[in-house]
């Protein structure tokens, strides 16, 4: 187990330090950064007072291994924009985010895997199909029509919800709603071919002859080692949510790191965009590196 996380955790690493490389090189993607951001009009003095101030003179490898260096002290040196510590902004707005990707993919799990269970305890009934429908539904449905529909309806035929913001919880019902409906076809396909698969093993049969209850078979027995796959596809899931959470914020007009990000890619400002980027992709590798090790915990036989 151990030399499984150690593995695990190099590659983990590797990936992080790739990631950071690519964020790194956003900065010069639109050509030479300082005329980047006086625009076309500036000097020539204008643009080497700049570099010399940003540090755009030094070697690209130096500002890559000074900016990492910082970063991962949390500094992500300064926004364009709003001219503080980039630090600053996203302190303000990552926590919107993380409150409505935990709760997105909290509703997609409670929601997900019991009508997953439930569809391949009785497959091919009208409860399947039913879910099968609701499944591709969940798909084909973009995600800022689903929330217009919900405002409408929550917000302005039967005003119980509010339609914007982030004060209280009752801000985020509708916005946790529409991006937790994003995750739930894939989860829910995913548990019922894993629990029909494992219903048909020679110990859930065991288990049947023994005489024990079919709730406990499907819930203690069955979805231990069918839910196997579904921890790694949550992580995922989880790590799409916060990186396109962007139209969700957009709909709802919640001033979360999804929206950050949108407006900061439309004002030019790349040092807020780097770190949005590389906080994100950061993430998504730890919490895919958490469902290997908790994967490898529920099935042992699982190897590098």
């Amino acid at each position: 187990m151990l030399l499984f996380i150690s593995k695990r955790m190099f590659l983990a690493v590797c990936v992080s330090l790739v990631v950071s490389a690519a964020s790194f090189a956003l900065l010069y993607v639109s050509g030479d950064p300082a005329t980047s951001l006086l625009g076309p009009n500036a000097t020539d003095d204008d643009i080497k007072h700049i570099q010399v101030l940003y540090g755009f003179d030094r070697p690209i490898w130096e500002q890559f291994f000074g900016w990492l260096a910082r970063a991962l002290q949390g500094d992500f040196g300064r926004s364009y924009f709003f001219q503080v510590p980039v630090h600053n902004v996203l302190l303000e707005r990552l926590p919107t985010t993380l409150k409505l990707g935990l709760c997105a993919i909290v509703f997609a799990l409670v929601v997900a895997i019991p009508l997953g269970v439930a569809a391949a305890a009785k497959p091919n009934s009208v409860f399947d199909r039913l879910s099968l429908i609701l499944s591709v539904a969940g798909q084909a449905i973009p995600s800022f029509w689903f929330g217009l529909m919900l405002v409408v309806l929550f917000s302005v035929i039967w005003p119980i919800l509010p339609s914007s913001g982030s004060e209280t919880w009752r801000h985020f019902v509708l916005p946790t709603i529409v991006l937790g409906y994003y995750a739930t076809p894939a989860v829910m396909r995913l548990t019922r071919s894993g629990m029909i698969e494992v219903l048909d093993s020679d110990y859930i049969r065991t288990a049947r002859a023994k005489g024990l209850k079919k709730r406990r078979v499907l819930y203690v027995h069955a979805l231990r080692n069918a839910v196997i796959p579904v921890v790694s596809l949550a992580a995922a899931q989880f790590g799409f949510m916060l990186a396109g959470s962007v139209v969700v914020e957009s709909v709802f007009a919640l001033q979360g790191a999804g929206m950050l990000a949108w407006e900061s890619i439309i004002r030019g400002d790349l040092p807020t965009v780097q770190a949005i980027i590389l906080i994100f992709s950061v993430t998504y590798v730890v919490l895919t590196f958490l469902a290997d090790v908790l994967n490898a915990w529920l099935d042992p036989t699982i190897k590098v």
